[in-house]
């Protein structure tokens, strides 16, 4: 990669790119050939919050910070719990060289850019966030967070993976101005296809077995996978017709051969073109099309689906009077923390309705059957379970037609695998493919495009065109959002109020 480049890395769901970053990072070995990177480098992990323990906000900062700052901090932290417990002339020592230590690996410096860090993502300074539990921040207070520690340090070479995830609106048009402006080089994953066309220089797709690199922006990128992929079928129909040329022509010369030995020397030579023809192997066959297809049927409800009055949930929204009609598509917009989530989870039915605190009333019409795509993939009840034992448990399938619905998802190969060892993009597949079983007639759907590739994104838009029922989706995906037709957003004030067009702050 150039200096200063940004890479977009994209590939089906499972594909293994992530697996690529941490090779990059040196988490895992490669089983061939080597990655090097200059400059110093910089990692954000898909799932930024879980690094064990009761983290804090300045162990988070610390997670990514220099291998020397950590060291330096862990020294300090020992060093100040000795002095807590015996303030002799050795501790003191100790703590004056941890001290020492931690000034002159930058600490100090760290801990002026983490203030900005935290003035920036959480409007408190470091002092008085860097105790708080990261449990309480939302998912996109962590993104901002770690992203801006990555690049306001001093690492040149960025891996992000999915750093758009979790972000509100106005966080990922920050993101984008952020990886405009910055002279780091970034390789990231990202399958939102506003944030690709609004940043990537640089498209590197995962595919097949292989890796190809399309030199331009995502506006050209589709057409680029298609002159490639008609290129390598033709360069493969060269190499198919003229192994048959050579095979028709072994078949002549063994023939003339059994009439006249004077052929047979020509017959021998032509069977050694033919196989070290063969033995070189044919060209890059075309990666596989991507099909999946998703089948949400639904059924005839009532005319009024959802039904509020003076709904107001505690501490969140104000009261607010709405109506949802069967067959509308209902975007639910707004910025991260203003309620839209504790919305659709009190929708969902009697399960949750108790952990969402609300006054007012709101009731389901009728013959709605709701069914709920959750943004974290939150299902204890899959733990540990292969996807085809829970479509042949759960959805009353046989083997066979469990793993014709697994083929249509392209999750077939994964059919064995337990659903917390899926990736994020093969877990939300699997989601909607849960929802398509259960006869859900209103989906509520929490951020459904966050984890899905671009492929399979698309796939949802259609089957939610020709779903008989009604959508509610949370969502901050500009490109998904095009095909709603009415848009109620949830303000920062507690407003809930419907706009004639999204509305993102």
């Amino acid at each position: 990669m150039a200096d200063g480049a940004k890479a977009a890395l994209v590939g089906a769901n499972g594909m293994g790119k992530t697996t690529l970053l941490r090779i990059l990072a040196g988490d895992l070995l490669p089983d061939a050939g080597t990655a090097v990177s200059s400059g110093g480098l910089g990692v954000m992990s898909q799932f930024i919050g879980s690094i064990g323990g009761d983290t804090t906000v300045r162990d988070l900062l610390l997670s990514v910070a220099s291998s020397a700052v950590r060291e330096a901090a862990a020294t300090l932290e020992r060093a100040e719990l000795a002095m807590m417990e015996r303030d002799d002339e050795r501790t003191q020592v100790a703590y004056a060289s941890a001290l020492t230590q931690w000034t002159d690996v930058g600490g100090y410096d760290a801990e002026v850019r983490w203030d900005a860090c935290c003035t920036e993502a959480l409007d408190l300074h470091f002092e008085c966030a860097q105790h708080r539990d990261v449990a309480t921040l939302s998912g996109g207070e962590q993104k901002r967070l770690v992203l801006e520690a990555l690049l306001r340090g001093h690492d040149g070479v960025l891996l992000l993976d999915e750093p758009d995830n979790y972000l509100d609106v106005p966080g990922k048009r920050w993101l984008e101005q952020a990886l405009r402006d910055t002279a780091k080089t970034v390789l990231f994953v990202s399958h939102d296809r506003e944030v690709l066309a609004r940043t990537a220089t640089t498209i590197v797709t995962l595919e097949g077995a292989r890796t190809w690199v399309h030199g331009g922006g995502f506006a050209t990128y589709d057409d680029a996978r298609r002159h490639r992929h008609q290129r390598l079928a033709d360069v493969l129909g060269q190499w198919e017709r003229e192994r048959d040329r050579l095979k028709a022509l072994v078949r002549t010369l063994q023939q003339q051969a059994a009439r006249s030995d004077a052929m047979a020397s020509r017959y021998r030579a032509m069977q050694t073109r033919l196989r070290k023809f063969e033995e070189q192997g044919p060209p890059e066959a075309p990666p596989p099309e991507q099909r999946v297809t998703v089948r949400l049927r639904g059924a005839r409800t009532g005319d009024k689906v959802v039904i509020c009055r003076g709904l107001a949930l505690t501490g969140l929204t104000d009261p607010v009077d709405l109506e949802i009609y069967y067959g509308e598509r209902v975007a639910v917009l707004g910025r991260n923390g203003t309620g839209k989530s504790h919305f659709l989870r009190l929708l969902v039915g009697d399960g949750t309705r108790s952990r969402v605190q609300h006054t007012g009333e709101w009731r389901l019409g009728a013959r709605v059957v709701p069914g709920h795509f959750s943004q974290t993939h939150d299902h204890p009840e899959l733990i540990g379970r292969s996807l085809v034992d829970i479509l042949w448990d759960d959805a009353a399938q046989q083997r066979g037609p469990a793993m014709a619905a697994l083929r249509r998802y392209e999750l077939d190969d994964a059919a064995e695998a337990p659903f917390e060892l899926l990736s994020g993009g093969q877990q939300a597949r699997f989601q909607i493919l849960l929802l398509e079983l259960s006869g859900t007639t209103l989906l509520l759907l929490d951020e459904p495009t966050d984890n899905l590739d671009v492929v399979s994104a698309e796939a949802l838009e259609h089957g939610l065109a020709r779903f008989d029922g009604t959508v509610i989706a949370v969502t901050h995906d500009r490109w998904f959002v095009r095909s709603f037709d009415r848009f109620v957003l949830f303000d920062d004030d507690g407003a809930v109020t419907e706009t004639a067009a999204p509305v993102w702050e």
